[in-house]
């Protein structure tokens, strides 16, 4: 944990650290702590320190994705298609390009939304196309979603969309994304395409929007509860086939073959299912749970959780900062920490066993709903009130129905049977009725107001007292025996105090000084329309000021192409982009009502140059000004 949180203190930074020598340095850290003597609040400085220093050291050396600096028209390219991201709304592809195509040191992955016509391609084929590309938008508000680090480390150097192609060579891909695509063209399914493949965006918006509000969204992400459920399917497949071979039984355990048989079939599951990060922590963990099998230790543990997160960190330590990584280790944690120490017992009658059952499936549903309540409200800006409801009505669906029909059905389709697919498909529209009905349930998805990252790393921290912090439970005193408790009220009591007086910004501005918002009477308005080249500005401006992400917001047109936007405080000048310059800048340098100018052009006038603001930002009513991080190294990376 501490390791990780070294790690999320570099990539929240504002300016990129001056580091010299990062590996060397993070090498020398965990020799220290590895064979140095010192007490316990050393070794946490130090692990916190490695943490940083290895985050900057995989930053900037193990990572190599080219960056487009600029948008490019009409670029004709000709690439290999990689991968097809499923969605029934539209196509994307992901493109292998060659450098000198784009203008690159190094060939680049880009991904671009493809038109709707007749033409079907296929992983491994080769277009010439004539494209538009868009560098990943950077952060455009202070603590907001930042595409432009997120592309950087996935790889991918480019998005926007295609103008027309033609395809040069058709090729039958040999790799794992190929036999994905051939699963995907069988199957026809998208209960497939979800549950199987790991293709995020292949249920229908308007479904999976009724799935998250329900509190069940997470199914559409592979993760332990598919990891569960098959790998105990083919566990027990493989027990009782080889419990009926008494030759191979005599000589080796049965349950020692069923379980190598089942992980290598496992194996296969996750080699399908695109890797993704909540599918790798669950491989990993079940992986660990089968070693424990046969070896004969305790199959869930803490330990073993910690082994999967820093295998995980050490693989990629941007992780960290994923919302799925960070959702699917804090409710494992929060289960671990509550059933480790419980035990249900074997020899119980039958009604005892249902009794559990019942308490073991209402008992996790509100320790992973306590567990990832803050980070649901911290990336989505939502919390689904119903949630509980909906995972104990909806989870058993899924599990003893609609995932087994998917995982037989896909298996058929591979030789041209669909009957179970199609059996599926009935459960789930009967199973989206019930969803629907707890989604229109009043207030059933609460809008959250912004979370700090000070208020969101205390939250962190008070789960973290409430799990590893052990209570005396023999004391006579009573801050002993509920020590873990008292420090987790206390966290969560600061961290919302901290959310409740942090003020909202009144002015906001994208870095490229195209989209400003301002807020009238609680409500923010627009200079313009939405744009592509600001997918997630809107959003993000929203965010920080309590919105939905659906609201309507007004259009507000600049007179004159002057927009004067006036606070108690202070008095912002915006001039858009197309407006001469020399015709108003003189008047508002010398108007002594206007604190501060902005315009899309770099201005240069010394005279004036306190009021000039530069870069994206954001202003509060108290005339405070945070800028926005545009210096760091996915921004402007070092080839």
């Amino acid at each position: 944990m501490l390791l990780a949180f070294g790690a999320a203190v570099y990539f929240i930074m504002p300016n990129e650290p001056h580091v010299s020598y990062p590996f060397i340095a993070f090498v020398a850290g965990m020799i220290i702590l590895l064979f140095g003597k010192m007490n316990f609040v050393l070794r946490g400085a130090m692990l916190v320190l490695c943490g940083f220093l290895y985050a900057v050291c995989y930053t900037q050396n193990f990572v190599s994705t080219p960056i487009l600096k600029y948008s490019v028209r009409d670029k004709i390219i000709t690439a290999q298609i990689k991968d097809i991201d499923i969605a029934p709304e539209k196509m994307r592809v992901l493109l292998s390009v060659p450098a000198v195509d784009i203008g690159l040191s190094r060939d680049a992955n880009i991904r671009l939304t493809v038109p709707d016509d007749e033409n079907i391609l296929r992983i491994g084929d080769v277009i010439h196309a004539k494209v538009s590309l868009f560098p990943p938008a950077s952060m455009e508000a202070p603590e907001s979603f930042d595409y432009a680090r997120w592309a950087y480390f996935n790889n991918l150097t480019a998005t926007g969309f295609i103008v027309d192609y033609e395809v040069l060579q058709h090729k039958n891909s040999a790799s794992i994304n190929g036999l994905r695509s051939t699963i995907h063209n069988k199957a026809n399914s998208f209960l497939t395409d979800g549950l199987v493949l790991g293709y995020k965006n292949a249920v229908p918006k308007s479904d999976k929007k009724i799935w998250t509000t329900a509190g069940i969204g997470h199914i559409w992400s592979i993760s332990g509860f598919h990891m569960t459920l098959i790998g105990g399917w083919l566990f027990a497949l493989f027990y009782l086939i080889f419990r009926s071979i008494g030759f191979i039984t005599r000589r080796v355990p049965a349950r020692i073959i069923a379980t190598i048989c089942a992980w290598i079939f496992l194996t296969g599951y996750v080699c399908i299912s695109g890797f993704g990060v909540a599918t790798l922590r669950a491989f990993l963990m079940t992986s660990l749970l089968f070693v424990a099998l046969l070896v004969g230790r305790a199959a869930i543990s803490m330990r073993n959780i910690c082994i999967a997160f820093l295998i995980l960190f050490f693989i990629n330590p941007h992780f960290v900062t994923q919302a799925g990584f960070q959702l699917s280790f804090a409710a494992i944690f929060g289960l671990i920490w509550f059933f480790g120490d419980k035990n249900f017992g074997t020899n119980k009658s039958i009604l005892i066993k249902i009794k559990n059952g019942f308490y073991v499936a209402i008992m996790t549903a509100i320790v992973a709903t306590i567990f990832t309540l803050p980070f649901i409200a911290m990336h989505f800006s939502s919390v689904p009130l119903y949630s509980l409801l909906g995972n104990l009505i909806l989870l058993p669906i899924f599990s003893f129905a609609i995932m087994p029909l998917v995982i037989l059905g896909t298996i058929c389709a591979m030789f041209g049977g669909h009957l179970l697919l199609n059996l599926a498909m009935y459960i789930y529209n009967f199973s989206l009725h019930i969803a629907q009905n707890i989604a229109d349930m009043p207030s059933a998805n609460l809008i959250m107001p912004h979370i700090p990252n000070t208020a969101f790393a205390i939250f962190i921290i008070g789960l973290l007292c409430l799990i590893f912090i052990r209570p005396v439970k023999d004391s006579a005193l009573w801050i002993y025996r509920y020590a873990n408790y008292i420090l987790f009220g206390i966290c969560i009591l600061i961290g919302t105090t901290i959310i409740a007086v942090r003020p909202h910004p009144v002015f906001y501005i994208t870095p490229d000084h195209e989209l400003i918002g301002m807020v009238y009477d609680g409500k923010l308005e627009f200079n313009k329309a939405r744009a592509s080249n600001h997918y997630f500005a809107f959003n993000a401006f929203r965010k920080l000021n309590g919105e939905s992400p659906d609201d309507t917001n007004t259009r507000r047109k600049c007179p004159d192409g002057i927009c004067i936007y006036e606070s108690k405080n202070f008095t912002v000048a915006y001039i858009q982009k197309f407006k001469p310059l020399q015709k108003h800048f003189v008047n508002l340098c010398h108007d002594k009502n206007i604190d501060f100018i902005v315009s899309y052009f770099d201005i240069y006038a010394p005279h004036c140059a306190h009021k000039i603001l530069r870069g994206g930002f954001v202003i509060y009513e108290n005339g405070a000004i945070q800028h926005t991080p545009f210096n760091r190294w996915w921004n402007n990376p070092h080839e």
